[in-house]
This record gives structure tokens, sequence and C-alpha cells, in this order.
């Protein structure tokens, strides 16, 4: 996730940056900053540590380390939980990640649903809600309306936990402007749609964060952290829903490219079977759902069915319905022949609708990759299947803070 989530929660920038013309150098406060998410990042890892442990793998001396830890333990991001008795002195008082304080919430508008996922701060699930949304029928009004009322009772239940909102961001299958505009998103029918302030005063102008950001880019952030696959350094993650996008991870960072839209496979023009044709229309869920449906429009609030009457007669063997899907496989392939040569992943997600239907669809889609891609980059790239199903765009969103904080951009509690 971008740093736009914890900037707005923790009320201040990020660390070194380039300026006009010239790197700016770190300052004290980027240094603390540094080695706040740094101690984090050691805890998470350790599951539970002590101060003299975490001087020794950090490098910093006793007395930085118990600065640092006072801070963060004031922050609410770490507790102090038990003790351990050592070899000599007295025992050691463990540290861990304080999971009780806070909460993120991440939600995703598409086409036939609306998801939300709220985490703690260490990404487990204190809500999951998935909600039918007939978002291609539905005005951008309505459906600000419906996102809000689905946003204010999971604050509401956070709020009655007694947690605290670091941010709300949305997931949606379109073009984002840095504002959070949307600029295009047409399976939703939006365009130019300040779907930010839009929410932002539907929720009342609250304290926290309210950002929008794309659902691809978002599906490839939770990949990275909570997929099968996490901790992948290059990784290409295809969405799956109605229309095909695409978020990229590159040296174990998400990248955007200037208008955010790198890594887009969508677009590319593909020959296949004797049909030419861009990617997202020969090897979307929309493609499968014409092709067997023969209807050029789907509702969105049927999508779901219809793709479990695909999977149904699929297993079923009808034969029509499994030669649609390895055409379309063919199709996935060869637009990914694409993609791997020119950004040699180390690891394909498919996400979304996908999944269902992987058992036909990925034997054909690898044969189509490795006919086309040079050996090397084809050789190197698996296709694997999402773990996280449809909650992957909304729980990138809900964890992107996750990955600011982990950065040292620290949140405050309330009346701190």
């Amino acid at each position: 996730m971008a740093m736009r989530i914890a900037a707005k929660a923790a009320g201040r920038g990020g660390g070194a940056e380039l300026g006009p013309g010239r790197p700016r150098r770190a300052d004290f406060t980027d240094v603390r900053a540094n080695n706040l998410g740094y101690v984090l990042r050691q805890v998470r890892a350790e599951g539970r540590c002590s101060r003299a442990d975490l001087a020794a793998k950090t490098g910093l001396n006793k007395a930085t380390v118990s600065s640092l830890v006072a801070e963060l333990i004031e922050r609410r991001v770490l507790r102090e939980s038990g003790s351990v008795i050592g070899n000599i002195g007295r025992p050691a008082v463990l540290l861990s990640v304080d999971t009780g304080y806070y909460a993120s919430l991440g939600v995703e508008v598409n086409v036939d649903y609306m998801t939300l996922v709220a985490v703690d701060l260490e990404g487990n699930r204190l809500l999951s809600w998935r909600r039918a949304h007939d978002g291609a029928g539905s005005t951008p009004g309505k459906s600000v309306s419906a996102l809000a009322g689905l946003a204010k009772r999971a604050v509401d239940k956070m709020d009655s936990e007694g947690r605290q909102i670091l941010g709300l961001a949305v997931a949606v299958p379109g073009a984002i402007d840095h504002k959070g505009v949307v600029e295009d998103a047409p399976r939703l029918g939006w365009s130019d749609f300040d779907l930010t302030s839009r929410l932002r005063r539907a929720m009342r102008d609250p304290e926290y964060a309210v950002l929008v950001d794309n659902d691809a880019n978002l599906g490839a952030v939770a990949e990275h952290r909570f997929g099968s696959h996490a901790g992948v350094a290059d990784m290409l993650y295809l969405t799956g829903e109605i229309g095909l996008g695409s978020g990229l991870i590159v040296d174990g960072e998400l990248r955007r490219g200037a208008g955010g839209f790198a890594g887009e496979i969508g677009n590319l023009l593909i020959e296949v079977d004797g049909r030419t044709g861009q990617v997202d229309d020969l090897a979307s869920i929309r493609a499968v759902l014409a092709a067997i449906a023969e209807a050029d429009r789907i509702a969105g609030t049927e999508v779901e069915a219809e793709v479990e009457d695909v999977v149904t007669r699929a297993r079923a063997g009808d034969e029509a319905v499994i030669a649609v899907l390895e055409r379309v496989g063919r199709a996935l392939g060869a637009g990914l022949s694409c993609a791997v040569d020119l950004l040699n992943p180390e690891v394909v997600v498919l996400g979304g609708h996908f999944p269902a239907l992987s058992h036909w669809l990925v034997p054909t889609t690898e044969a189509e990759l490795h006919a086309r891609a040079h050996p090397a980059s084809a050789g190197n790239a698996r296709i694997v299947v999402s773990d996280l199903g449809h909650e992957a765009p909304a729980l990138g969103a809900a964890t992107g803070i996750l990955n600011d904080i982990d950065a040292g951009l620290m949140p405050t509690p309330l009346g701190s």
C-alpha cells in the first residue's frame, strides 16, 4: 500500500525522498522512524522477544532499544507479555505486537459484490464480510451509500470493542489518480468520480484516513504479505473478476508505474486459435461467461451464480464448456507469455473467480505460456491459484497500513 495511508494516519511524512534535483538528507526523525519500524519487524518475526534479544538482533545499543520499545508501547504498537527466566540475572520481560487496540479497514467495490475486511496489527482478521452488490447497475451515489453503510457498521463494531480505526481504504477496479479520484472504472460505469471526497462526506469526515486504490494493486499487496507465496520478490497478480486486472510486485515492492498501470496485461493484443483481440476480451471471466451463457452482458448480481454453473457443468464433463475453458486458458497463456518475458516474475497468482476454474484453465495456460515465452523466463514462472479468494483486494487495502507502520510511520492512540 502507498505511503499515503500512513502519512495521513500518523500525521507526518516518510523517510528520505528525492527532492527537486537532489536527494534530501535523512534527519533524526527519519532515523528514529526507521529504527521504530526495524524493532517492530523484529518483534513480529520472533513472535515474542526481550529487549536484550532486540539489542542483539538489531545491533542497536540497549539504551536505544529501551527508548524505542518505550515509544512503541506508549503508541500501543507493542506490549509486554510475560517474562522468561534466563541463565543469570532477573527474568527478562517479553515483548509482542499489541493486537488489541488498533483496527484497519479495507473494502472492495466490484461489479457483483462488496467485501469488507478488518485486521489488527498482526494482520489477523477481525471482520470479513461479503455482500451482494449490483455495482454495474447502481449509480455512483448509490454505491457510495452502500459502501459507507457497510463501513459504518464495521467502525461501530470496532468501536464497541474499544479499537481505534487506523484508516479505511477502498479497492476499485479502475484507474485511480493520486488524489483518490476514479478516473475510469468501466465495469462500474464510473468516470472522473471523486470517490474519496464523496466517501469522506458520507462517513461524516472521520479523523482517520480514507483512501482509494486500484483493486489489482491491493490484491498484489495482500498476496505478497499473506498469500501462499508470501514474500516472493517478483510476483504478478491477476484479479480474475469480470474484467482482468493485474498488480505487479518487483524486488518485494508494489510497482505502480507513472500512471498506476504497471503490469496491466488486459490491454495487450494477442492472437490465439485464429482469433485476435485484447487479453481482457479473450481471457477474462467475462469471456468465459459470454461464450458459455451466449450473452454479451451478464448482470453483476448473476456473475457468481454463472461461474458456479460453469464449474458444475465442467465437472459433469460438458465438452462444450470444457472446450471454452481450455480456449480461454490458451488466451491467458498467450497474454502471460508477453508479461513473463518482459517482467520475469517468479510467481503468477490467479485470483478472483480463476481458482474455481483452475482445474481446466491452468493446464492449457501453462502449455501456451511455455510454447510462447522464452524458456528461461517461462521456466522460472510458476502459475498458482490464490488461497485468499475474493478477499485479496480488500485484505490488501486493510493491511497496506501495516506495511507503512512496519516502515516506521507509527500511529498515535486517541487521547495521547
